[in-house]
């Protein structure tokens, strides 16, 4: 039969998933260039985006700088917010292709790559597992990669697996690990189920170092609220190799841990495990407060247009037949433990007091199984499936919302000194204009759809307009916005490695941007006061007259608020909002 058809197109097109290298190969193909499209396609293409990405970026060049790959250090001092796997990741990416935006990314995009990829690949195990047959139909392979590809094609997604924060990165190594158990749970044979379990305690491992406590604490509540609603908790962890498993997670997670702790002792405790832990889920840190929906609203948008299929998902899994779920097959409760995982994590960031759009993301994984198996399969026990239907209508209503929400954001945008011309910039680009118009098109594709009853293909006209939107709408707004807000701050940092001289100082009034640092490779002194600033340089003037002159960088009306004549400074540049002076010390004697 290959023999004659081998050159028969139509024989690929029917019969791929019967040749599993044929299959692979398309499949990773596929996966190639989905999340090249979402990760890794002009990724370096604009500057460091203040205020956290910078933090990352300068703390892991000053480990290639000071060799200590112990203690991260940002401007001069400690920086103990986060654990070092990061600041390692883009430290070894600065060895490899230079210190760049490039380097500072990779890692969040590389760790977005192989969730995405993992993804896929559990999601074939398992219907393999359930079906027992040697060869999985087309539809098996198109809906696992549907999955994958919207866990990718997601704001969420996208914009923390393109920068080059720690969020992706405990993201992937949760998600990994979430998925490396259930494998191990649903497996038939004890040497499979061994070896899962113990890459879930690796990546735990992995997800700690990553982002502290919590890449374990989330793992174990979801894993055990799972197992408790089932009644297999014991059943479980008598399976789970526990003390090799806990043997490998302690030597991965721990060495760091008690190394920074020999060296700065209770300091290190205190910021890390009390302050930027313990007091983030109690109370409010760094105004970082919002009310108890917060993240109905981040998930609602962050997760869109795949969101609007979540309440109809979640139901479709009848999670309170409790008896019915008991006598499944492992194998057929991935999505119960994909409803745990999405539950488990909204729930307790919902419950904690500090929050930040960036916390749920370890929850777009369960989320995308959640609406994949909701498309692969609808319910239709009642004969028409409702849920579905008003999802998609839904779906329809938010394109024409947001549609008509980005016509009028030019009129919306507030003042701000760092970018005063965007809102003009904005209209004058015409990227307003075709995110419109990819909307009202798949909006319109939506309504025939559902006239048609076709609405399981709402999945296709939603991820092409996301696609479409992200390419020819929300990357070039980026790089609009880049202009505006960073590229002066970066033309004025080059111009400060340029005229600096030997131990001349630089102050920034008015602001504080973390990206200075990074650009002009040494430590900044803020004030967002003028008359601070004025303060404690005529300090320093006094306790250390030599160099005689120092860098004063900010906006141009907080300058001026100083009270400098045009003789008592030197004039180095201007760009976007912000000017460069050269003072002398013994000026700031005389004000």
């Amino acid at each position: 039969m290959i023999g004659r058809n081998w050159m028969n197109y139509r024989y690929w097109l029917q019969h791929w998933e019967k040749h599993p290298v044929v299959a692979w190969t398309l499949s990773i193909l596929c996966l190639s260039l989905v999340t090249w499209l979402a990760f890794l396609r002009n990724l370096g293409s604009i500057g460091l985006i203040d205020e956290t990405e910078p933090l990352f970026a300068e703390a892991a060049r000053q480990m290639t700088v000071t060799d200590d790959w112990i203690t991260p250090y940002y401007n001069g001092k400690t920086r103990f917010d986060k654990p070092p796997l990061i600041y390692w990741l883009i430290a070894i990416a600065y060895k490899i292709i230079g210190v760049n935006e490039w380097a500072v990314r990779l890692p969040s995009a590389l760790a977005a790559i192989a969730l995405t990829c993992f993804c896929f690949y559990s999601l074939i195990v398992i219907n393999k597992w359930q079906s027992q047959d040697r060869f999985l139909p087309q539809k098996v392979w198109l809906w696992a990669g549907f999955s994958a590809t919207i866990t990718a094609f997601n704001i969420h997604t996208i914009a923390w697996g393109r920068s080059g924060v720690s969020d992706m990165l405990l993201s992937s190594c949760m998600g990994t690990a979430l998925l490396a158990f259930f494998l191990g749970y649903a497996a038939g044979k004890p040497q499979v189920k061994a070896r899962w379990y113990l890459a879930f305690y690796i990546l735990s491992a992995l997800a700690v170092l990553a982002k502290g406590p919590v890449g374990i604490v989330l793992p174990g509540l979801i894993i055990a609220s799972f197992l408790l609603y089932l009644g297999k908790a014991k059943e479980v962890l008598q399976e789970m190799p526990l003390r090799r498993g806990l043997l490998i997670f302690m030597a991965i997670a721990l060495p760091w841990y008690i190394m920074v702790t020999w060296v700065h002792g209770l300091d290190y405790l205190e910021s890390f495990f009390g302050y930027h832990n313990l007091e983030r889920f109690t109370t409010v840190v760094n105004k970082h407060s919002a009310p108890w929906y917060f993240y109905f609203i981040v998930v609602l948008v962050g997760f869109a247009p795949w969101s609007l299929y979540l309440p109809a998902a979640i139901g479709q899994t009848k999670f309170w037949q409790r008896r019915w779920w008991r006598h499944q097959p492992r194998c057929h409760q991935l999505s119960l433990f994909a409803l745990f995982w999405f539950a488990s994590i909204f729930g307790f960031f919902t419950i904690a007091v500090t929050k930040l759009p960036s916390y749920v993301l370890p929850l777009i994984p369960a989320a995308a199984i959640l609406v994949s198996q909701l498309l692969r399969h609808p319910d239709k026990s009642s004969g028409k499936n409702y849920p579905m239907l008003w999802s998609a209508i839904a779906n329809v209503l938010f394109a024409c919302a947001v549609a008509g929400v980005l016509l009028y954001s030019p009129r919306w945008l507030g003042e701000d000194p760092a970018m005063p011309n965007l809102p003009q910039a904005l209209l004058e680009s015409g990227l307003i204009i075709r995110a419109v118009s990819i909307l009202t098109l798949a909006a319109a594709a939506a309504t025939i759809l559902i006239l048609t009853r076709r609405i399981t293909w709402l999945w296709g006209v939603n991820l092409l307009a996301f696609i479409a939107i992200t390419i020819f709408a929300l990357a070039p707004l980026f790089s609009l916005i880049d202009g505006q807000r960073q590229l002066p701050l970066r033309q004025l940092a080059q111009t400060v490695v340029e005229v600096r001289l030997p131990a001349e100082k630089l102050i920034v009034i008015g602001f504080e941007k973390p990206s200075l640092v990074f650009y002009t490779g040494q430590p900044v002194k803020y004030y967002l006061q003028a008359r601070k600033a004025v303060r404690r340089t005529i300090q320093m003037a006094i306790r250390e007259p030599t160099p005689e002159t120092i860098l004063i960088l900010g906006e141009s009306k907080k300058i001026a608020k100083i009270g400098f004549s045009d003789r008592q400074y030197q004039y180095l540049g201007k760009a976007g909002a912000y000017e460069l002076l050269r003072v002398s010390k013994h000026e700031f004697l005389k004000l």
